[in-house]
């Protein structure tokens, strides 16, 4: 028999402790990397959830999960990290109703132009029946867990030719919107030439005269700082943005129970945070954006561009189930 060692016994007792060791949660050894990707700026509320729900997975699991975050598309755009939440190659991401409308088109009721009077609105309805319905066809559509609704705001129109205060006033300006058909048909309605753009790409196009203007919220201006490359914000408030933050099926199905659990807590926090920054910066945005002196804002009659969207309403209507589906959102609140 051989011979057992003091070296010998050394070497087995510290093999036993790093096995130990690397077992418990949070050690380097076990460690849970969860990404997370949003396509704006850190000043964005998007990105304030981010950082919320990275807080709460870490603290939860007491470090046994580290979440990293990809702001300003470095993970690509918006479809793409959609793409990789179906394929497992992703654990999370914030996303447009506009983005989802790509993989599941009745998501696209919620970026009907008008939908909704105001923000206040608009969680009534998404917080609600409503927006669990469309949760559940979300997450089928797009194999995710389903986290909650958060908003980027009331979106207005901005270029750099002249003020808009009425539909005609958008003839022949070329307007960037995002990529969905409902938002691309609203603004043909108006009478612009809609055109499609990544995001990370348009204060180029916009500098470079690829396109004469576009459509998002004061802090999305400021953020990704289209107050530099344009001169005249109408408040048509054609849009209350939603947006959803998702996670993978497929990542969220290896998880042990508890990290799960938390996985909800964290999510919910998420879009508290997103949901409180959204408010706070808007007028904190419009500030700093007339601060510079560069761009002008302008109040506009609403309503000669709500009567140029109903074709988009009957265009479209059957495609996210109908009118009386649309009609019940403005009976909710």
């Amino acid at each position: 028999m051989k011979k057992v060692t003091m070296k010998g016994i050394f070497i087995l007792v510290m093999a036993i402790g790093f096995f130990a060791w690397s077992t418990i949660p949070g050690t380097a050894a076990d460690k849970i990397i969860i990404k997370i990707a949003q396509n704006s700026g850190i000043y964005n509320p998007m990105q304030v959830g981010a950082e919320k729900f990275k807080e709460v997975m870490e603290k939860e699991t007491n470090g046994a999960v580290e979440v990293q975050i990809f702001p300003d598309a470095s993970m690509g755009t918006e479809v793409k990290t959609i793409q990789m939440i179906k394929l497992g190659t992703l654990g999370a991401t914030v996303v447009a109703t506009a983005s989802i409308a790509e993989f599941a088109f009745e998501a696209g009721i919620f970026d009907l132009p008008f939908v909704f009077r105001d923000m206040e609105h608009m969680f009534e309805v998404v917080d609600g029946p409503f927006g669990q319905r469309f949760a559940r066809l979300i997450e089928e559509k797009t194999d995710s867990v389903f986290l909650g609704y958060a908003s980027f705001g009331s979106r207005n129109a901005y270029n750099k030719k002249r003020p808009i205060l009425k539909p005609d006033d958008l003839k022949g300006l070329k307007i960037r919107v995002m990529g969905t058909p409902i938002l691309i048909d609203t603004f043909n309605a108006f009478g612009a030439q809609a055109t499609t753009l990544a995001w990370g790409e348009l204060y180029s196009a916009l500098q470079q005269g690829v396109v004469d203007g576009g459509e998002c919220d004061p802090v999305d201006m400021w953020d990704m700082k289209f107050h530099e490359v344009t001169k005249y914000v109408s408040y048509t408030e054609h849009l209350v943005g939603v947006r959803a933050y998702l996670f993978s099926k497929k990542v969220y199905d290896k998880l042990p129970a508890y990290i799960q659990a938390v996985l909800f807590k964290a999510g919910r926090e998420a879009v508290l945070a997103d949901r409180n920054s959204q408010r706070e910066k808007v007028d904190e945005a419009t500030e700093k954006i007339t601060k510079t002196g560069i761009v002008k804002f302008y109040k506009v009659d609403k309503q000669p561009f709500i009567d140029k969207v109903q074709e988009v309403y009957v265009k479209n209507a059957d495609k996210v189930g109908g009118m009386e589906l649309i009609e019940l959102i403005d009976k909710w609140y």
